[in-house]
């Protein structure tokens, strides 16, 4: 967990102001002890993310909420992924080539007609 004057000292290009819009946006969520502001990895990953989409690719505010939210969707969906390839991993080697019979592209099959 990091406090929010180490955050600013790490990460050069952040500004309190930009922060404390963010936190207020709900587009980071610090955690709360004491009074102050804590920020997980997971957070102070995030924060960097919304740094340098914010002031190096220019995103313009109204939009960063929907490339966020993309994001965190595709995190969802690898997280998802990697739980399922681990489920597939523990399955008897019979099911595990079913499976992956069964995820081979073709006709009739979902995205069969994708690259």
């Amino acid at each position: 967990m990091m406090a929010i004057d180490d955050l600013l000292a790490t990460i050069s290009t952040l500004q309190r102001s930009d922060l404390e819009r963010w936190i207020g946006e709900e587009l980071v969520s610090p955690q709360q002890d004491a009074g102050s502001l804590l920020f997980s990895d997971r957070e102070c990953a995030r924060i960097r993310l919304i740094c340098t989409l914010t002031y190096e690719l220019e995103i313009d505010s109204g939009t960063l909420p929907v490339v966020l939210s993309l994001v965190d969707q595709l995190y969802d969906t690898r997280q998802r992924l990697l739980s399922l390839t681990r489920a597939v991993t523990v399955q008897d080697k019979t099911i595990q080539a079913a499976i992956i019979a069964a995820m081979a592209p073709g006709e009739g099959s979902p995205g069969g007609d994708r690259p």
